[in-house]
């Protein structure tokens, strides 16, 4: 399928069905916590992203020494503006990367990269180290034998938009989420989602679908539901559809974020359309800059206000949650709430620590 791919296909990201579904579950929870508590309006942005000041590890699945190079490079536009390390292996420096495998019992990394599944995706944040995420048998997910990220078939071509692409998949792992569904944005009203009328299915020798004869357009839904996506209209609605949940919203809508698609001129109904993007897809954007700087702050006092923010997310959650008991073990939110502690105590503690050094 690699290499029937044009450089003009759109291929989204794609997370697997029980994947999503496990993440669906958590934030539903999240969402039923008692909605007074201070921090709550961000809730999941924020228990999502890493400790501010912290090193985040990274391993390859496969791949060359030299594809393992050119991604670490392409990472440092984020770490040159984020307070956070990735660190690829101990030797990087020297061409010797961090690598993981499917049989590992513990964490060999934080982001565990792959290259050997179709299309591009991450997990976000702090998700690829929650084994509350996923299904233990399968092959996506937050236990150390699981995959985070995947770069799919770059081990075999690389796409043009290459970089782009790496970068739009790491901001994810670092706590991004996709312009195209901030509620601020334009996207929702501007997208051609059904088929112009009288519209005949047509597709191209490889299954995409294109204009039908007399130039009548599939709609968004037909689009995907042919290669190299192949979605049907649920997972649509839930990847592209604006979703009503106040973690995505990191700031205004920015046209020349990386982490917005460059959809084919057919998504849209104007043209120029003020969803398109004004960016090279490649790049970070100045919007992409400020909301690294917001999640990760160098500044003491922002930190002091991450640290806050911290405990209070710990606080609604419940002591139950802070001691790890409290839960019936046959309870479907205890593994949820047991793995959101872990991860805000670690970030309290982790933050403790940098502001006594």
């Amino acid at each position: 399928m690699i290499e029937k791919l044009l450089d003009s296909d759109v291929v989204f990201d794609w997370i697997p069905e029980d994947v999503q579904a496990t993440i669906d579950a958590r934030d539903t929870w999240l969402a039923d916590l008692p909605p007074d508590q201070a921090g709550l309006a961000f809730l999941v942005s924020d228990l999502q992203r890493w400790t501010p000041g912290t090193v985040v590890t990274v391993a390859f699945l496969g791949g060359s020494s030299t594809l393992h190079r050119e991604i670490a490079d392409a990472t440092k536009e984020i770490t040159d503006i984020a307070n956070l390390t990735l660190d690829f292996g101990p030797n990087a420096a020297a061409g010797q990367f961090r690598t993981w495998t499917t049989d590992d019992a513990v964490y060999s990394a934080d982001i565990r990269v792959s290259f050997d599944r179709a299309g591009n995706f991450s997990l976000v944040g702090t998700d690829s180290i929650s084994e509350s995420i996923g299904l233990p048998t399968q092959a996506v997910g937050g236990r150390p034998h699981q995959r985070t990220l995947n770069l799919g078939g770059f081990d075999v071509r690389k796409p043009v938009r290459w970089q782009g692409t790496t970068r739009h998949e790491f901001l994810h792992a670092v706590g991004f989420q996709h312009s195209h569904q901030n509620m601020r944005g334009p996207c929702e009203a501007e997208f051609r989602w059904e088929d112009d009328d009288g519209y005949v299915p047509t597709r191209d020798a490889d299954g995409r679908f294109i204009p039908d004869a007399d130039g009548r357009r599939p709609g968004v839904y037909t689009y995907a539901s042919g290669f190299p996506n192949n979605w049907d209209r649920a997972k649509v609605d839930h990847n592209l559809r604006t979703r009503e949940l106040p973690g995505l919203v990191a700031g205004p809508f920015d046209r020349a974020s990386v982490m917005l698609y460059r959809f084919e001129a057919l998504f849209y109904k104007s043209q120029p359309s003020p969803c398109a993007p004004t960016g090279n897809g490649i790049n970070l954007s100045a919007g992409d800059a400020r909301a690294l700087r917001l999640l990760y702050p160098t500044i003491g006092a922002d930190l002091a206000t991450v640290a806050a923010r911290s405990t209070a997310l710990l606080n609604t959650i419940g002591a139950e949650a802070r001691t790890d008991i409290g839960l019936e073990d046959a309870s479907p939110n205890r593994s949820f709430a047991v793995d959101a502690a872990r991860v805000l105590r670690q970030r309290i503690a982790d933050l403790g620590r940098s502001s006594t050094v």
